[in-house]
């Protein structure tokens, strides 16, 4: 993430989500129940297996009663397993005719999701995936940034100001730089409310293509790399500081990766 001088998002349950918002994050993984032990393990979180269909079932995550994420098989051979970010949006058809105008591509059209709400799968110009929801009966994460709760979502992305005019011009996002001279960072900000983070892609120091990052919150970073690294994970970086706390950055046995953030939210 870097010396990121920015603050989390405020702690605590969520009913409703103002578009343009992240909301929800869920993990394709090829082996659903080895995360369930080794997310269970480290975040304290509950599961709840519900059939979707041709015989795939999507796991409800949840923490003390509220949802917070979810996890599945992956669909595809070969596919990376991965965390997806979500991002509330009115209408899902022309939020989705709204990226490919902007240069983006639709990886799934818009479908319906049972009654629970719509969405589309999406990628922006440089390749960065990332899904759009228009909620139903499911307004997404029930608690965010308390401990075991997704707490931010950050785009590492090979071009900033191409991605700065695609985001902009799909969700309305506005930029704020934190850069300093070691790092450059922006804070993502939807009406003006904290909404997410991006870094330019080589500043992670490794080889992957452009995607969405998704950290939770954990109450004890020290605890976490320990707990990981015993669980078959990988610690990647950290813990490091920032001025709202600390950050971590992990895989998960899978190869999946996931970050960690402990400290102060913005009130």
């Amino acid at each position: 993430m870097g010396d990121a001088r920015i603050g989390f998002a405020a702690m605590g349950k969520r009913s409703e989500y103002a578009p343009g918002t992240f909301s929800w994050t869920d993990l394709s993984t090829p082996d659903p129940d080895a995360a369930k032990r080794f997310y269970g393990e480290l975040l304290g979180w509950e599961y709840e297996d519900s059939p979707v269909g041709d015989g795939r079932v999507y796991t409800m995550i949840s923490l003390g009663g509220d949802h917070v994420a979810a996890l599945q098989q992956l669909s595809a051979p070969g596919q990376p397993p991965a965390w997806l970010s979500y991002v509330t949006v009115d209408d899902a058809d022309a939020a989705t005719d709204r990226a490919t105008g902007l240069g983006g591509s639709a990886m799934m059209e818009p479908f319906d999701v049972m009654d629970a709400g719509r969405m589309a799968l999406l990628a922006d110009p440089q390749g960065a995936v990332f899904a759009i929801w228009q909620a139903k009966d499911h307004p997404g994460a029930g608690r965010v940034n308390d401990p075991g709760a997704m707490s931010l979502n950050q785009l590492n992305t090979s071009d900033v100001e191409g991605a700065r005019e695609f985001y902009s011009g799909l969700f309305g996002w506005s930029f704020d730089d934190h850069s300093s001279e070691q790092s450059s960072y922006w804070a993502i900000r939807n009406a003006g409310s904290l909404n997410g983070g991006m870094m330019p892609l080589e500043q992670t120091g490794g080889g992957a293509p452009p995607h969405w990052f998704v950290y939770f919150t954990h109450a004890d970073l020290d605890s976490a790399a320990q707990q990981i690294a015993s669980s078959g994970g990988h610690v990647a970086a950290g813990p490091m500081p920032i001025e709202a706390g600390m950050i971590l950055i992990a895989s998960d046995p899978q190869a999946a990766f996931f970050g960690l953030f402990e400290g102060e939210v913005d009130p």
